[in-house]
Protein backbone atom coordinates (compact mmCIF):
# COMPACT_ATOMS: atom_id res chain seq x y z
CA UNK A 1 0.00 0.00 0.00
CA UNK A 2 1.36 3.52 -0.83
CA UNK A 3 2.64 5.21 1.99
CA UNK A 4 1.79 8.86 3.03
CA UNK A 5 4.23 12.09 2.20
CA UNK A 6 4.73 13.71 5.37
CA UNK A 7 6.39 17.10 5.20
CA UNK A 8 9.62 18.23 6.18
CA UNK A 9 9.29 19.60 9.44
CA UNK A 10 12.01 22.32 8.96
CA UNK A 11 12.25 25.42 7.19
CA UNK A 12 11.63 25.66 3.19
CA UNK A 13 14.77 25.48 1.62
CA UNK A 14 13.73 26.54 -2.13
CA UNK A 15 16.37 29.24 -3.51
CA UNK A 16 13.74 31.74 -3.81
CA UNK A 17 10.32 29.89 -2.48
CA UNK A 18 8.65 33.40 -2.42
CA UNK A 19 9.52 34.11 -6.20
CA UNK A 20 7.87 31.15 -6.87
CA UNK A 21 5.03 32.10 -5.20
CA UNK A 22 4.48 35.51 -6.45
CA UNK A 23 4.69 34.40 -10.34
CA UNK A 24 2.19 32.10 -9.44
CA UNK A 25 -0.07 34.69 -7.56
CA UNK A 26 0.35 37.48 -10.62
CA UNK A 27 -0.30 34.59 -13.05
CA UNK A 28 -4.39 34.05 -10.52
CA UNK A 29 -4.43 37.47 -10.45
CA UNK A 30 -4.02 38.63 -14.07
CA UNK A 31 -1.05 40.64 -13.67
CA UNK A 32 1.37 38.56 -15.14
CA UNK A 33 2.56 39.25 -19.21
CA UNK A 34 -0.04 37.11 -21.61
CA UNK A 35 -2.38 36.58 -18.89
CA UNK A 36 -5.52 34.82 -20.53
CA UNK A 37 -6.60 31.19 -21.38
CA UNK A 38 -4.20 28.95 -20.65
CA UNK A 39 -5.51 26.48 -23.68
CA UNK A 40 -7.63 27.51 -26.50
CA UNK A 41 -9.89 24.25 -27.23
CA UNK A 42 -13.31 23.98 -28.85
CA UNK A 43 -16.12 24.13 -25.91
CA UNK A 44 -18.68 21.07 -25.65
CA UNK A 45 -22.28 21.53 -25.95
CA UNK A 46 -23.71 21.20 -21.83
CA UNK A 47 -20.54 20.93 -20.60
CA UNK A 48 -20.46 20.15 -16.88
CA UNK A 49 -18.53 22.46 -14.56
CA UNK A 50 -15.25 21.01 -13.00
CA UNK A 51 -12.54 22.12 -10.92
CA UNK A 52 -8.88 20.91 -10.72
CA UNK A 53 -6.15 22.04 -7.84
CA UNK A 54 -3.20 23.04 -9.20
CA UNK A 55 -1.39 22.95 -5.79
CA UNK A 56 2.76 24.19 -5.78
CA UNK A 57 4.90 24.10 -2.92
CA UNK A 58 7.90 23.48 -0.99
CA UNK A 59 8.93 19.82 -1.43
CA UNK A 60 9.43 17.96 2.16
CA UNK A 61 12.36 15.35 0.90
CA UNK A 62 13.99 13.97 -2.72
CA UNK A 63 14.54 17.60 -4.47
CA UNK A 64 15.67 17.35 -8.00
CA UNK A 65 19.34 17.11 -9.15
CA UNK A 66 18.29 19.24 -12.32
CA UNK A 67 19.48 22.95 -11.42
CA UNK A 68 16.37 24.80 -13.41
CA UNK A 69 17.38 27.69 -15.58
CA UNK A 70 14.60 30.23 -14.11
CA UNK A 71 14.85 31.55 -11.19
CA UNK A 72 12.07 31.02 -9.18
CA UNK A 73 12.51 27.30 -9.64
CA UNK A 74 14.31 25.79 -6.52
CA UNK A 75 15.25 22.80 -6.92
CA UNK A 76 12.35 21.75 -3.70
CA UNK A 77 9.95 23.57 -5.08
CA UNK A 78 7.10 21.03 -6.20
CA UNK A 79 3.28 20.42 -7.58
CA UNK A 80 0.68 18.36 -6.42
CA UNK A 81 -0.39 15.02 -8.32
CA UNK A 82 -2.31 11.74 -8.51
CA UNK A 83 -2.09 8.88 -10.48
CA UNK A 84 -5.75 7.47 -11.06
CA UNK A 85 -6.74 3.71 -10.60
CA UNK A 86 -6.15 1.66 -13.61
CA UNK A 87 -9.69 0.24 -13.13
CA UNK A 88 -11.71 3.19 -13.87
CA UNK A 89 -13.39 3.31 -16.59
CA UNK A 90 -12.74 7.31 -17.48
CA UNK A 91 -8.78 7.92 -18.02
CA UNK A 92 -7.99 4.37 -15.81
CA UNK A 93 -3.95 5.25 -15.27
CA UNK A 94 -3.75 8.94 -16.00
CA UNK A 95 -1.57 11.00 -14.35
CA UNK A 96 -4.28 14.40 -12.77
CA UNK A 97 -4.39 17.06 -10.36
CA UNK A 98 -6.77 16.60 -7.73
CA UNK A 99 -10.37 17.39 -8.56
CA UNK A 100 -13.47 16.75 -10.02
CA UNK A 101 -16.92 17.71 -10.84
CA UNK A 102 -18.27 21.11 -8.87
CA UNK A 103 -21.35 19.41 -6.70
CA UNK A 104 -24.16 21.99 -6.13
CA UNK A 105 -23.24 22.27 -1.76
CA UNK A 106 -19.33 23.72 -3.42
CA UNK A 107 -18.55 27.21 -2.99
CA UNK A 108 -18.07 27.35 -6.42
CA UNK A 109 -14.56 26.05 -8.06
CA UNK A 110 -12.63 26.64 -5.10
CA UNK A 111 -14.73 25.04 -2.60
CA UNK A 112 -14.86 21.57 -4.83
CA UNK A 113 -11.40 21.65 -5.70
CA UNK A 114 -10.49 22.10 -1.82
CA UNK A 115 -12.94 19.41 -1.56
CA UNK A 116 -11.66 16.93 -3.73
CA UNK A 117 -8.39 17.07 -3.28
CA UNK A 118 -9.28 16.33 0.16
CA UNK A 119 -11.23 13.54 -0.29
CA UNK A 120 -8.30 11.89 -2.68
CA UNK A 121 -5.02 12.82 -1.30
CA UNK A 122 -6.09 13.54 2.60
CA UNK A 123 -4.43 17.09 2.58
CA UNK A 124 -5.46 19.53 4.95
CA UNK A 125 -6.92 22.43 3.21
CA UNK A 126 -6.26 24.61 5.97
CA UNK A 127 -2.66 24.91 4.95
CA UNK A 128 -3.32 25.62 1.22
CA UNK A 129 -3.51 29.42 0.33
CA UNK A 130 -5.60 29.63 -3.00
CA UNK A 131 -4.15 31.96 -5.07
CA UNK A 132 -7.19 32.54 -7.51
CA UNK A 133 -9.24 30.66 -10.19
CA UNK A 134 -7.46 30.65 -13.59
CA UNK A 135 -9.79 30.67 -17.23
CA UNK A 136 -11.61 27.43 -17.76
CA UNK A 137 -10.45 24.92 -19.91
CA UNK A 138 -13.15 22.91 -22.02
CA UNK A 139 -12.91 19.08 -22.21
CA UNK A 140 -14.98 18.29 -25.21
CA UNK A 141 -14.07 14.44 -24.94
CA UNK A 142 -15.42 14.26 -21.37
CA UNK A 143 -17.80 17.24 -22.07
CA UNK A 144 -16.62 18.93 -18.88
CA UNK A 145 -15.50 22.69 -18.27
CA UNK A 146 -12.82 23.06 -15.75
CA UNK A 147 -11.73 25.71 -14.02
CA UNK A 148 -8.07 25.78 -12.33
CA UNK A 149 -7.51 26.51 -9.20
CA UNK A 150 -4.31 28.08 -8.28
CA UNK A 151 -2.88 27.19 -4.56
CA UNK A 152 0.26 27.77 -2.74
CA UNK A 153 0.82 25.20 -0.18
CA UNK A 154 1.64 27.45 3.29
CA UNK A 155 1.60 24.46 5.63
CA UNK A 156 1.63 21.21 3.71
CA UNK A 157 0.51 18.01 5.54
CA UNK A 158 0.88 14.34 4.72
CA UNK A 159 -0.93 13.03 1.84
CA UNK A 160 -1.38 9.23 0.50
CA UNK A 161 -3.62 7.01 -1.52
CA UNK A 162 -7.53 7.71 0.42
CA UNK A 163 -9.41 5.73 -1.97
CA UNK A 164 -7.35 2.61 -4.23
CA UNK A 165 -10.85 2.16 -6.07
CA UNK A 166 -10.05 5.92 -7.38
CA UNK A 167 -6.03 6.06 -7.18
CA UNK A 168 -3.39 4.68 -7.27
CA UNK A 169 -0.81 6.78 -5.88
CA UNK A 170 -0.55 10.20 -4.90
CA UNK A 171 2.86 12.22 -5.10
CA UNK A 172 4.80 15.65 -5.02
CA UNK A 173 6.57 15.97 -8.03
CA UNK A 174 9.66 18.33 -8.03
CA UNK A 175 9.09 21.07 -11.13
CA UNK A 176 12.84 20.74 -11.71
CA UNK A 177 12.33 17.54 -12.72
CA UNK A 178 9.05 18.62 -14.68
CA UNK A 179 11.13 21.19 -16.38
CA UNK A 180 14.28 18.63 -17.19
CA UNK A 181 14.48 19.00 -21.02
CA UNK A 182 16.10 14.84 -20.13
CA UNK A 183 12.49 14.53 -18.54
CA UNK A 184 10.12 15.92 -21.47
CA UNK A 185 8.79 14.92 -24.72
CA UNK A 186 5.25 14.34 -26.65
CA UNK A 187 2.72 11.90 -26.70
CA UNK A 188 1.50 10.66 -30.07
CA UNK A 189 -1.85 8.83 -30.18
CA UNK A 190 -2.58 7.97 -33.85
CA UNK A 191 -6.44 6.44 -35.18
CA UNK A 192 -8.15 6.24 -38.52
CA UNK A 193 -5.44 8.28 -40.30
CA UNK A 194 -5.34 10.79 -37.46
CA UNK A 195 -2.75 11.82 -35.95
CA UNK A 196 -3.49 13.98 -32.05
CA UNK A 197 0.12 14.69 -30.30
CA UNK A 198 0.51 16.31 -26.66
CA UNK A 199 3.22 17.58 -24.41
CA UNK A 200 4.75 14.40 -21.71
CA UNK A 201 6.54 14.67 -19.08
CA UNK A 202 8.61 11.75 -17.14
CA UNK A 203 8.03 11.29 -13.27
CA UNK A 204 10.67 8.91 -11.83
CA UNK A 205 9.63 6.86 -8.80
CA UNK A 206 11.22 3.98 -6.54
CA UNK A 207 9.59 1.92 -8.92
CA UNK A 208 9.97 3.04 -11.92
CA UNK A 209 8.33 6.43 -13.89
CA UNK A 210 4.89 8.06 -14.24
CA UNK A 211 4.12 9.52 -17.83
CA UNK A 212 1.82 13.25 -17.12
CA UNK A 213 0.06 13.52 -20.59
CA UNK A 214 -3.61 14.77 -21.88
CA UNK A 215 -4.80 17.44 -19.83
CA UNK A 216 -2.89 17.59 -17.18
CA UNK A 217 0.71 17.78 -19.72
CA UNK A 218 -1.17 20.32 -21.43
CA UNK A 219 -1.99 22.13 -18.54
CA UNK A 220 1.50 22.02 -17.05
CA UNK A 221 2.96 22.89 -20.19
CA UNK A 222 1.68 26.17 -20.92
CA UNK A 223 1.43 26.72 -17.40
CA UNK A 224 5.33 26.73 -17.35
CA UNK A 225 5.17 28.79 -20.90
CA UNK A 226 3.13 31.20 -19.48
CA UNK A 227 5.37 31.87 -16.32
CA UNK A 228 8.60 31.79 -18.30
CA UNK A 229 9.76 28.53 -16.56
CA UNK A 230 9.80 26.59 -19.52
CA UNK A 231 13.45 25.28 -21.09
CA UNK A 232 14.06 24.11 -24.62
CA UNK A 233 13.39 20.61 -25.01
CA UNK A 234 12.79 17.95 -28.06
CA UNK A 235 9.32 17.89 -28.87
CA UNK A 236 9.86 15.71 -31.49
CA UNK A 237 10.89 13.14 -29.02
CA UNK A 238 7.94 10.88 -28.89
CA UNK A 239 7.21 9.15 -25.26
CA UNK A 240 5.97 5.76 -25.08
CA UNK A 241 1.83 5.97 -24.60
CA UNK A 242 0.49 2.96 -23.89
CA UNK A 243 -3.45 3.04 -24.02
CA UNK A 244 -6.10 0.38 -22.41
CA UNK A 245 -7.68 -1.59 -25.40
Amino acid sequence: MPQPTTPHAGPARGRDALGARAALAALADGSATGSGPLLDLPSPDDARPAAVLVLFGVLDALPSDHDAQARAVSRDLDVLLLSRATTLRAHPGQVAFPGGRIDPGDDGPVGAALREAREETGLDPAGVDVLGELADIPLAFSQHLVTPVLAWWRHPSPVRVVDEAESADVFRAPVADLLDPANRGVTVIRRDGQEWRGPGFLVRHATGEHLVWGFTGMVLDALFDRLGWSEPWDDERELPLVLPA
